[in-house]
C-alpha cells in the first residue's frame, strides 16, 4: 500500500485530499497542529479501519524523520505539505506562525521526503504573484509583491518556501513539485475566515447585505475543491515533473461584484451589497493562465461555478452557526 503524509491534513484542502488518497487505496499520515483546522473534517471510520494515523504536531517543531519513525511510520511514497493559515483573518492572527510554517516547515517537510526518499509537493499560492501586473498569470511571472506589508506574512513566506524547494531539487535531486493554488472554494470552509465565498454564501443565508470590499471590480477566478484536488492527484502521480510548477485554478476570471450576482442568483435571494475600504495591498485582479497543465497534465476545472456554489451552500446551510440562525 502506497503512503502519503500530508501536512494541513485536518483543514479545507487537506481533509478534501486525504478523502483522494484514501479512496485511492493509499495510507494516510495526516499531521496538523489544528490552529486552524479540526479532525471533525475527516471521516472518523479513517482511523477506526486503520487507514489514517492522526498526528496533532507542529510541523515547525515536532515533524523529523526520527519523530516519524519514532511514531512507526516505515515507508513513504509521497509528503504533501499544505499547512498554512490560508485566509488573510487567520494569517493575520497567526502571522508569525505563518511565517514560520511556510519557513522551517516546509524545511521540515523537505527533510522528511528526502531521508524517505518521497515526491514532495508544496502547496503553494497564486498570492506569491502579488497585485499582478499580467493576467492572466503564468508560471514565469515572477510577481509584484509588497515585502512588508500586512499580507506579507503569507506572500513571502510562500515565496521562500518555493525557493527553499527548488534548492532542494537542484541541490539533493528530490523530485519535488509546486503548486500554485488560486481561489478554491466548497465544503468544509469556515464561515467567518475572511474569504470571499464564506463571507457571501453565510451572509446571503442569513437575510444579509453581501460584503464588498472596494467597488467590487477587482476580480477573482474560482475553483471548486473537487477540481483542485483532480490536479493534485495528477501533479502527484505524474512521472518526469521534478522542478515543474503548476497554476491550479479556474481561468474564469469574474469581477467581485459579478460573482455576487452568481451567490444571490444561486441563494435565491435579492442582490443587496455593502461597501467597505478595499484592505492594503488587495490584488486588483487573479486569473490562472493553466495553459501548462492542459498540456502537460491533461487538466482543466470541469465543475461550473452554480454546480459548486450549489454545494458549498449545501454544507454552510446544514451548519447550526449558519443554517441555525436563519429566520
Amino acid at each position: 500500500m502506497k503512503t502519503a503524509l500530508v501536512t494541513g491534513a485536518a483543514g479545507f484542502m487537506g481533509s478534501h485530499l486525504t478523502d483522494r488518497l484514501v479512496a485511492e487505496g493509499w495510507q494516510v499520515w495526516a499531521v496538523d497542529n489544528l490552529a486552524t483546522g479540526s479532525w471533525d473534517n475527516l471521516d472518523p471510520a479513517y482511523r477506526e479501519r486503520g487507514v489514517v494515523t492522526a498526528l496533532e504536531w507542529d510541523v515547525t517543531r515536532d515533524l523529523s524523520p526520527e519523530a516519524l519513525r519514532a511514531a512507526g511510520l516505515e515507508h513513504l511514497d509521497l509528503v504533501v505539505h499544505l499547512a498554512s493559515a490560508a485566509s488573510p483573518v487567520h494569517y493575520r492572527r497567526l502571522a508569525l506562525e505563518t511565517l514560520w510554517v511556510n519557513s522551517k516547515g516546509t524545511g521540515n517537510a523537505l527533510e522528511v521526503a528526502r531521508a524517505y526518499g518521497a515526491r514532495f509537493l508544496l502547496g503553494s499560492t497564486s498570492e506569491a504573484y502579488g497585485d499582478p501586473e499580467v493576467s492572466p498569470q503564468p508560471e514565469t511571472y515572477w510577481g509584484h509583491v509588497n515585502p512588508v506589508g500586512p499580507r506579507a506574512c503569507y506572500d513571502e513566506s510562500k515565496r521562500f518556501g518555493e525557493a527553499l524547494t527548488m534548492e532542494y531539487v537542484r541541490q539533493y535531486g528530490l523530485d519535488a513539485r509546486i503548486l500554485r493554488f488560486f481561489n478554491c472554494y466548497g465544503p468544509r470552509m469556515q464561515v467567518g475566515d475572511g474569504r470571499v465565498v464564506p463571507n457571501f454564501v453565510s451572509q446571503a443565508l442569513q437575510g444579509e447585505p453581501l460584503t464588498v470590499y472596494g467597488d467590487g471590480s477587482q476580480t477573482r477566478s474560482f475553483c471548486y475543491v473537487s477540481d483542485e484536488v483532480e490536479a493534485i492527484w495528477r501533479i502527484a502521480n505524474a512521472p518526469g515533473l521534478a522542478g515543474e510548477i503548476f497554476n491550479v485554478g479556474n481561468p474564469e476570471e469574474r469581477t467581485i461584484l459579478d460573482f455576487a450576482r452568481a451567490v444571490a442568483a444561486v441563494a435565491g435571494v435579492e442582490l443587496k451589497v455593502t461597501y467597505r475600504p478595499l484592505p492594503p495591498d488587495d490584488p486588483t485582479n487573479r486569473c490562472p493562465d493553466i495553459s501548462k497543465a492542459r498540456r502537460l497534465l491533461g487538466w482543466e476545472p470541469v465543475v461550473s461555478l452554480e454546480e459548486g456554489l450549489a454545494a458549498t451552500f449545501a454544507y454552510f446551510r446544514a451548519l447550526p452557526a449558519v443554517g441555525g440562525r436563519q429566520g
